[in-house]
């Protein structure tokens, strides 16, 4: 009898089959994803995929997921050896955001491509101004807002900066993310003018014994 392949095994099999660098070449992904996304019985495969997580399965998604101020962020799939990563993002009831990233005007030190399984959500793509010492963000603009809704599909480079201001209670998405193209991410606080660097701790670690 043949055994139905995990949905994560055959997407991942899919972006494996291309032997250029994926990071280079994420138009190639977003063929890929659109494609394979656009079956129906996509949430049926990856409900039960979840459900048949092994009790050491379930420990390493839960290892490497995390909370954000607007979602929580599930990792379903990281292989070190693969140039992408696999997600579900499950976003949190309205009076349940925090100030913070996720909602600010900012990008991300990765492409990816992304799906709404379920819900909707706002989506605005801005141009933005930066001082040329600093390199932080000092204005944007707004380009385009749209109410993006169940099946939209979607994807967003590392030099484009966007913004979800607001997601119903119970959307959750599912997406395919490069690995880091750059070493920082820029966000821009509309409420106060505010400009940042996010720096993850994993590119710091190199010169803390420096900066003790």
């Amino acid at each position: 009898m043949l055994t139905r392949l995990s949905p994560l095994t055959q997407l991942s099999a899919l972006l494996r089959t291309t032997d250029l660098p994926l990071a280079q070449h994420w138009q190639i992904v977003d063929g890929i994803f659109r494609d394979w996304t656009s079956r129906p019985e996509l949430r049926d495969d990856l409900r039960r995929h979840l459900d048949s997580l092994s009790p050491d399965e379930a420990s390493a998604v839960l290892e490497r997921s995390r909370e954000t101020t607007t979602h929580f962020a599930w990792c379903l799939l990281d292989c070190p050896t693969d140039p992408f990563s696999v997600w579900l993002h499950e976003y949190k009831a309205p009076e349940d955001w925090r100030e913070g990233y996720a909602d600010s005007v900012h990008n991300h030190r990765y492409h990816f491509c992304t799906t709404i399984l379920r819900g909707n959500y706002v989506h605005e793509r801005y141009s933005t101004l930066r001082d040329q010492l600093s390199g932080l963000i000092t204005s944007v603009r707004l380009r385009r807002s749209t109410l993006c809704q169940t099946g939209s599909v979607g994807v967003m480079y590392a030099d484009e900066f966007h913004r979800i201001p607001e997601a119903t209670d119970g959307t959750m998405t599912f997406l395919v993310k490069s690995r880091p193209v750059s070493e920082f991410s820029l966000s821009f606080d509309p409420k106060t003018g505010t400009g940042h660097r996010h720096v993850p701790v994993e590119v710091r670690l190199g010169d803390l014994a420096g900066r003790i």
